[in-house]
């Protein structure tokens, strides 16, 4: 394993989790161009929504690319197609759930967030459109997360490609061409969505080594396999859980300021989310080679995947900060064409220049620990980084106000990564217990 071998698997992947922030990012920038500052408003809190049904599920990808990288390494078919079965029973039940509570659901969501009328109509039309693709998404998530964990680079990239620019095509058709505004939004993504399932569906059953054999429902459902996927994802649950009560709360403090910086840090925020996802790839990609290592036993591969991990989080740090410093004005310009909502949302944009240092370690080597399916140490980083943003917030921002929110942001973001780090000599021990020469720190 080399830096060149390293990137061939980091940048396909990092392309490919871009679709999670870029569905939302055109959606804002869609809107963003339409006259009403409430639109984006609306977006941004049913984007929310879906954001935190999403999120804590998202370990329905995690894991999958975990267990099926795993299942590679040891060049195990059959665990490689159970890898996929399992979770995916899953994403169906819950996506149907969803539907069903839909009503509750968007009630309760309006009662943290507090919106004004406006803000709220629109976000209620965003949000029982695109409630519908629930079960797509959640089944894409397995998909998307088996082609990265079987190493089917090619596969998943086209598909998330094809997803994005069918998206930005509909959203802008439907909502500019057609004046359908939010809910055309809604529906060009729910229909990119639906064609994504359908078509990695597709790719899985006809690409597939093996032909896709279906296992015996008994070994689909083996009591200690099944067991394992659930410790694996309940602590993965509790880590979205942390994460989503820091966005929320956020959230939910910024409309305490109204609608424009509501809109601002909606901007923002979609901004941070595409800079954490370009960080994901390569997170995905210490996953793969950890959970390889893993599989096949390999110390030397998981001792290079560290450096490696720890080497290019850097380097995406610095390249990250210094495009969106250079290039932050064309690049908010992109979200709105308001030029008072502009004005507000670059007083609040410096703070995005240190949120890639301060979130690069964190987030790439989550990746080490989801391939290794050691959970634990990230459950608790996040517990700790949430209890953090909390005592922060609530110190800094009387006095501060947007400018505090983001303040506890970043330094809930470098505990999160500060956190983590402080787990990683346990992990060493643990995978590799029998051999006495210490892993680099």
């Amino acid at each position: 394993m080399n830096h060149r071998a390293y990137l061939a698997l980091a940048i396909p992947l990092t392309i490919s989790t871009m679709t999670t922030p870029l569905l939302g990012a055109v959606d804002t920038a869609v809107v963003g161009q339409l006259a009403n500052p409430a639109y984006i408003g609306g977006v941004a809190v049913g984007s929310l929504i879906f954001s935190t049904l999403y999120w804590l599920f998202g370990f329905l990808r995690v894991s999958t690319s975990a267990f099926a990288a795993q299942a590679n390494g040891a060049q195990n078919e059959e665990q490689g197609v159970l890898a996929f079965l399992r979770p995916f029973f899953v994403a169906i039940i819950v996506g149907l759930c969803f539907i069903a509570l839909q009503w509750p659901i968007i009630q309760s969501a309006f009662l943290v967030i507090s919106p004004d009328a406006d803000v709220r109509q629109f976000a209620a039309d965003y949000f029982h459109i695109r409630i519908w693709g629930a079960p797509f998404t959640l089944m894409n998530y397995v998909i998307l997360g088996w082609l990265m964990g079987m190493a089917k680079m090619k596969e998943a990239l086209s598909l998330q490609i094809l997803i994005n620019v069918m998206n930005m095509a509909l959203a802008f058709l439907l909502a500019h061409v057609f004046s359908f505004a939010v809910k055309g939004v809604a529906a060009a993504t729910l229909i990119s969505e639906l064609t994504a399932f359908v078509l990695g569906a597709w790719i899985i059953l006809k690409h597939s080594s093996n032909g896709f054999k279906m296992p015996s429902i008994k070994k689909i459902m083996d009591t200690q396999a099944v067991k394992k996927m659930f410790h694996v994802n309940k602590d993965l649950f509790i880590r979205t859980i942390c994460l989503l009560v820091v966005i929320n709360m956020f959230t939910a403090k910024g409309a305490s300021f109204g609608t424009e910086l509501l809109a601002a840090n909606a901007i923002l925020f979609q901004i941070h989310y595409i800079m954490a996802y370009l960080f994901d790839g390569f997170a995905n990609a210490s996953s793969i080679l950890v959970g390889r290592s893993v599989g096949a036993n390999d110390r030397t591969l998981y001792e290079k995947t560290l450096t490696l991990s720890r080497q290019w989080a850097l380097v995406m740090a610095c390249v990250i900060a210094a495009v969106y410093f250079l290039l932050k004005e064309p690049i908010l310009s992109l979200f709105t064409n308001l030029p008072q909502l502009l004005d507000v949302t670059l007083h609040y944009a410096d703070w995005l220049v240190l949120y890639p240092f301060a979130a690069c370690f964190g987030l790439v080597i989550y990746g080490v620990f989801t391939g290794a399916t050691e959970i634990a140490p990230v459950r608790n980083s996040m517990l700790f980084a949430m209890i953090l943003f909390i005592v922060v917030q609530t110190a800094v921002t009387p006095i501060w106000h947007n400018h505090g929110l983001w303040f506890a942001f970043i330094i809930y973001t470098v505990g999160r990564s500060g956190f983590l780090m402080m787990y990683k000599s346990r992990l060493d021990q643990k995978l590799f217990a029998y051999d006495k020469h210490p892993l680099p720190s």
